[in-house]
């Protein structure tokens, strides 16, 4: 690669991480979604964002999709009665009428660089396996018979508010290499923020774009050529050996695909080799049911840095704190105040201040801080409802005691 391709390597990077951020920004607690969704983009992989409705799913999809220059999206909500040719290319009447049969591809999932599926496990039987040979081999067979037609498929963003059920669904469960859990909003005065933001004037946002080009070339040369080093195939199969004992199995194929994304986290960075930090992607990728995700976590963050360990027990001891405020609902505030003074106050400020230090020593060894921030976010998210649920302060007025 010359100097001048590793100058524009840096460019595209620089601008996704641009685009990141301003998307995080823009999404309160998304921060780790979003970038992920980028991530994957970049591997050339498919992602499922799986969460209630009324999550941003749809809004965060079409706002990234809508920072790429020149590129064809398409999106679609699917039913169980969404037919092969809504999605591929609907037929041609004026042709038909001539006595051609002709289907029109033209905004359809054929002629897509990114497309976004909403309700991916709605898929209609008829559509099945259409679906699966596109988000596989990015192809499409006409429905008159003869050649199949090459679909210029980047990545599929798809979203879903359940699990898939059935023989027939898990084969396109099995192909979202991504899985990304999302949920209402924890953090209270983040609310009072996404309230606020319904009734005031909306400020213009700086908007980074980034053209289709430069992403292409990202996804078929950039991310490629990043360096896999022998310790980061030895930290991958003692993941793989640790999660085993667990009884937790990922196909060979995931394990395969997931180094691509391993190798776009690094590149998104701006770096020319994987490090242990990017592994931390793999909790996105090796769990099957939500109830396994935070298995794959600890096993995965206790891999990428030795501040994970520390980190997900305080995780462990903010989580036990928030399930007593959930059961103390309906308690006297005289009941709730003293269950603060003895019990909340003094453990959520001494993780607050041990993930303080936690995420310095990390960050001054250069190590990613991804996880600590994250455990961070849910110790503010659990004392801000402390003081709103428990002590009974307006919301608008926890950001100032953050």
């Amino acid at each position: 690669m010359g100097a001048h391709d590793v100058h524009d390597e840096q460019d595209t990077a620089r601008t996704l991480r641009a685009i990141s951020g301003e998307l995080s920004d823009r999404f309160y607690e998304r921060d780790d979604v979003v970038r992920t969704l980028v991530v994957t983009l970049l591997a050339g992989q498919h992602s499922l964002v799986l969460g209630p409705p009324g999550t941003a799913k749809s809004e965060m999809a079409r706002e990234l999709t809508g920072r790429i220059e020149g590129a064809s999206y398409w999106e679609i909500l699917l039913s169980k009665f969404t037919s092969p040719t809504r999605m591929f290319g609907p037929i041609d009447v004026a042709a038909l009428a001539r006595g051609e049969y002709r289907q029109v591809y033209d905004g359809r999932a054929t002629t897509a660089h990114i497309a976004f599926i909403d309700e991916i496990f709605k898929c209609s039987t008829a559509a099945l396996n259409e679906t699966l040979g596109y988000l596989n081999e990015r192809i499409y067979h006409p429905e008159s018979g003869g050649e199949p037609i090459s679909c210029p498929l980047i990545g599929a963003i798809t979203a879903s508010n359940e699990l898939p059920s059935g023989e027939d669904l898990a084969a396109i469960y099995d192909r979202l290499l991504v899985r990304i859990e999302v949920g209402y909003l924890a953090d209270p005065s983040n609310f009072a923020a996404l309230v606020r933001s319904a009734v005031r004037r909306p400020v213009p946002q700086t908007r980074t774009t980034i053209e289709l080009a430069a992403l292409q070339q990202a996804v078929t040369d950039g991310v490629p050529a990043v360096e896999v080093p022998d310790m980061i195939v030895d930290a991958v199969c003692t993941l793989r050996a640790a999660l085993r004992r667990r009884e937790l199995v990922a196909s060979d194929r995931r394990w395969r695909q997931s180094v691509s994304l391993l190798q776009a986290s690094a590149y998104l960075d701006g770096r020319p080799a994987v490090a242990e930090t990017d592994l931390s992607v793999l909790t996105h990728v090796l769990w099957d049911s939500p109830a396994e995700r935070p298995a794959v976590e600890r096993e995965v963050l206790q891999l990428v840095n030795p501040d994970a360990k520390e980190a997900l027990d305080l995780a462990d001891v903010i989580e036990e704190l928030e399930t007593q405020l959930d059961a103390m609902a309906g308690q006297s505030r005289e009941a709730l105040s003293e269950w603060v003074i003895k019990k909340a106050h003094n453990k959520l400020a001494t993780a607050g201040k041990r993930l303080e230090k936690l995420r310095l020593e990390a960050a001054g060894s250069g190590r990613s801080t991804a996880a600590i921030d994250r455990v961070a976010g849910r110790q503010r998210a659990v004392r801000a409802r402390v003081l709103t649920e428990a002590l009974g302060m307006d919301a608008s007025m926890v950001q100032a005691q953050l």
